[in-house]
């Protein structure tokens, strides 16, 4: 009873999807004031999913199993990363060795899950998009784990989310050194990459290629997508304010933190146009990883 107390309300599926439809709100509202609108109401992402769910799924003819089974295998990896962060933050003793590596995999599942429902459709304009989200995906996960590595190297070889966030309490913040400020500035982009957002919104670009990757997705299929796009935004920088901002994870300066990050992330979106995927790897191959690579060389000599 207590598993399914975790993983289905609190800190798993209905909390991480609340907090993750508030702040997709959040990104809304402050993107409309940027651009001297009033926004949508609080509620909106809640009626929109609802909405989904009485509208009827349409399958393409053709398509193979996978078209319905992997919108559920992207939301149960997102929720599975959202209940370990959130019973790591408040039991850090109670995380297992390796728990990170285990994260930053199931964090990529998702993406997978887009890549595989969406090649099933046998759609063109999804088979772009599915051709853009591979790229994407090699396009950022190396300054992930550039940036990752650091914040190990930083914590004494420490591969436990637990050990990581101890580590923080002890000597602070690993942002507030040469090496976790550039890993810090470096997970910031690839978390922008990761969530698909403003000038990482390649994969689905409505203007070009109609949704791309979701074009062929309807009812609810397409509001398992949004749930678990949600999650992400919710588990994601989670997962950036655990490797470097973890001295202080109580409740307040948890949500702070949790919106300094959003407003990070939308102010970038709003300055800035959507990239070309040839933009993206140069981008992400260059000045990431060359920073990613510094970092972790300014961490091995403690700096």
């Amino acid at each position: 009873m207590k598993s399914i107390f975790y993983y289905l309300i609190f800190p798993g599926f209905i909390f991480s999807a609340t907090i993750g439809l508030l702040a997709g709100w959040f990104d809304r509202k402050l993107t409309a004031r940027l651009q001297w609108r009033m926004g949508p109401p609080w509620h909106q992402n809640f009626t929109d999913i609802l909405k989904l769910l009485g509208k009827e799924v349409i399958v393409p003819q053709g398509t193979k199993l996978t078209f319905l089974l992997s919108p559920y295998l992207g939301l149960i990896a997102a929720v599975l990363v959202s209940t370990s962060l959130g019973r790591s933050i408040i039991s850090p003793l109670e995380s297992f060795g390796g728990d990170l590596i285990v994260i930053f995999y199931l964090l990529a599942i998702p993406a997978v899950a887009l890549i595989i429902g969406a090649s099933s459709s046998r759609n063109p304009l999804a088979s772009v998009g599915v051709s853009r989200e591979i790229k994407l995906l090699l396009a950022y996960e190396l300054p992930l784990i550039l940036s990752i590595i650091t914040i190990v190297i930083k914590c004494k070889g420490a591969l436990q989310i637990g050990q990581i966030i101890q580590q923080q309490m002890i000597f602070g913040s690993n942002v507030f050194s040469f090496s976790g400020a550039l890993a810090f500035i470096v997970a910031i982009f690839c978390m922008q990459a990761k969530l698909g957002i403003g000038l990482f919104d390649i994969a689905e670009a409505d203007q070009e290629i109609m949704g791309g990757t979701l074009i062929e997705y309807s009812g609810l299929p397409l509001a398992i997508f949004k749930l678990t796009k949600a999650v992400m935004l919710y588990t994601v920088p989670l997962f950036i304010i655990i490797l470097f901002l973890g001295k202080d994870l109580g409740p307040i300066f948890l949500i702070a933190k949790y919106l300094m990050l959003l407003v990070i992330m939308t102010l970038i979106k709003n300055t800035n146009p959507r990239l070309r995927i040839d933009q993206v790897l140069r981008f992400f191959w260059r000045i990431p990883t060359i920073l990613g690579v510094i970092a972790v060389i300014l961490a091995i000599f403690g700096k």
